[in-house]
């Protein structure tokens, strides 16, 4: 016996109907995973606005209110205002590659900043461009020398590149504090506060030229609210859809049944009237006629 592939209309309409159901039910459990996932990044997107509202513009504090020296950075005080009093290590200034900034890939100026502590603090001054001719920057300010105050506002360290890329000497691809640690000096790296670093806001003395100071985080909610909405919405279009296949399916059912009675109708009406039976003759006279039939020739 040859075997035939069963489509969707060999099935039984019951059969049909219900993994069409089935399908939009699945659907829709897809839709609402996906809708949550992104209700749970507007969320978090709604966390990170606050925090920066909260702190960005706070008064500025010293260093130790927040960051004591044998404590870690808290995540609550990002972007919060600090004040460092200390001297800049210019001679071990590192370049952060490949920063989005002035529609291009910029370099960020990453200089050590000696406490009086003794405690060392990595401070973001800024970005420079590339060089006109060259990949590296045609120059970068000096920090001021001597005893500095600077408020920064800090940062957590990043990741170190899922790529595992890496920079030339004098160069980081990412500001991961213990990498950053690690390419310093061993008596700057061994030092340096590993949970927070800073992004310049000023400077004390100000010096004659800085690096372009970083642009503010953004106040952009994303399009997350309206990714969950649109999942919801697609989730309940499903099941509308499968609706609307099985209303389809029995219009056209009805249909074939009205076409199918309507050529028996015009089929009976047609047809051709049923003749009359013949009579039968009598065996005597078709005797008769025949020899009515001889006589006269």
């Amino acid at each position: 016996m040859s075997s035939r592939a069963v489509s969707m209309q060999n099935l039984p309409r019951a059969g049909r109907w219900a993994i069409y159901i089935a399908l939009a039910v699945v659907f829709a459990i897809a839709c609402a995973f996906l809708s949550n996932w992104q209700f749970t990044r507007n969320q978090e997107r709604s966390a990170q606005l606050a925090l920066v509202a909260e702190n960005y513009d706070a008064t500025p504090v010293p260093l130790a209110d927040l960051i004591p020296a044998d404590g870690d950075f808290s995540p609550s005080d990002e972007w919060h205002p600090v004040i460092l009093t200390g001297t800049y290590l210019a001679d071990e200034q590192l370049l952060v590659r490949n920063r989005p900034h002035g529609g291009t890939s910029a370099f960020e100026v990453l200089v050590p900043f000696r406490l009086d502590d003794g405690r060392v603090v990595l401070v973001d001054r800024g970005w420079v461009p590339p060089g006109q001719d060259q990949p590296l920057p045609d120059a970068i300010p000096a920090p001021p020398s001597g005893e500095t105050t600077v408020i920064v506002r800090l940062r957590p360290g990043e990741a170190l590149p899922s790529s595992g890329r890496s920079a030339p000497e004098g160069q980081v691809p990412t500001i991961n504090l213990r990498l950053v640690a690690d390419t310093l000096p061993p008596t700057t790296g061994g030092a340096l506060e590993q949970s927070a670093y800073g992004v310049m806001l000023a400077e004390d003395p100000a010096p004659a030229t800085a690096p372009t100071a970083l642009e503010p985080p953004s106040d952009d909610p994303g399009p997350h609210l309206s990714y969950a909405i649109q999942w919801i919405l697609f989730a309940v279009m499903g099941f509308i859809f499968i609706g609307y296949v099985i209303r389809t399916e029995r219009r056209h059912r009805r249909e074939d049944a009205d076409d199918v009675q309507s050529e028996d109708a015009a089929t009976d009406a047609v047809a051709p009237a049923p003749q009359a039976p013949r009579r039968r003759r009598d065996p005597d006279a078709e005797d008769e006629d025949a020899l009515l039939d001889a006589a006269g020739r």
